[in-house]
């Protein structure tokens, strides 16, 4: 499939500040991992202080963010993302719709489970709690012309080639946050967020949820009180 291509002159008229409400899933299970290993408060602060002495340090922000906004952006992931090389700086994600941040999820811990050679016959079952973030700032919206223009390009399944670039260069012009369509959830709207102080948490917090996840070489399930969805791959 030959992509359409962009042209950097795109910049000129596609760039507004622009905001939106998210959803993000991450894995719920840290708290139970480290509460394994203490006998009581104390031994369970002092477990949490040294692992926060061991990870890279926080992003460098104009004001105090909950670490559910600022984790993603103080890591240096070895695998790429649809905006993000291998080994650059983690970038924050989130889905408008509460089932595109669920498909997003089951689509990573599919590739988790084919990537691990030991899970490759497994059910692999973990939590994960979603929340929302506020987002707002200068952005992209691939959604809309002139980006959408080339929206075969933004939308290959594993070829990151175009979106890397497109990233790269919003960057160089200090765009915080690129809005684009679920290559998962097809049709949903998605953001990936380049800059920490674009997002912030929802401030009422009421609106987290846990899903439980299923996944194996073959399906992903995710399951929240009479919600449930499936992905076959």
């Amino acid at each position: 499939m030959t992509a359409t291509r962009w042209t950097p002159d795109w910049f000129d008229q596609g760039v507004a500040r622009q905001s939106m409400v998210a959803w993000r899933g991450v894995e719920a299970q840290h708290v139970l991992s480290t509460t394994r290993l203490v006998d009581d408060l104390h031994e369970h602060e002092v477990l949490e202080g040294m692992l926060e002495a061991s990870k890279p340090p926080a992003p460098v922000m104009r004001g105090h963010k909950h670490y559910l906004i600022y984790t993603p952006f103080r890591y240096r992931p070895r695998h790429p993302s649809r905006f993000r090389r291998a080994g650059s700086r983690g970038q924050w994600y989130g889905a408008e719709e509460l089932y595109a941040a669920c498909a997003e999820v089951a689509y990573w811990r599919h590739r988790f489970v084919m990537d691990s050679q030991g899970l490759a016959d497994e059910d692999v079952l973990t939590a994960h709690t979603f929340f929302q973030g506020a987002i707002d700032g200068v952005a992209i919206d691939l959604t809309v012309p002139p980006w959408v223009g080339a929206r075969d390009a933004w939308t290959l399944d594993q070829d990151y080639t175009h979106t890397h670039a497109v990233a790269e260069a919003a960057a160089e012009r200090r765009v915080q946050w690129i809005r684009y369509e679920s290559v998962r959830a097809p049709g949903r709207r998605c953001a990936a967020v380049l800059d920490v102080e674009a997002v912030d948490l929802v401030a009422n917090g009421t609106t987290q949820q846990t899903w439980q996840c299923k996944a194996n070489r073959a399906t992903v399930m995710m399951l929240h009180d009479q919600d449930r969805h499936s992905w076959t791959f």
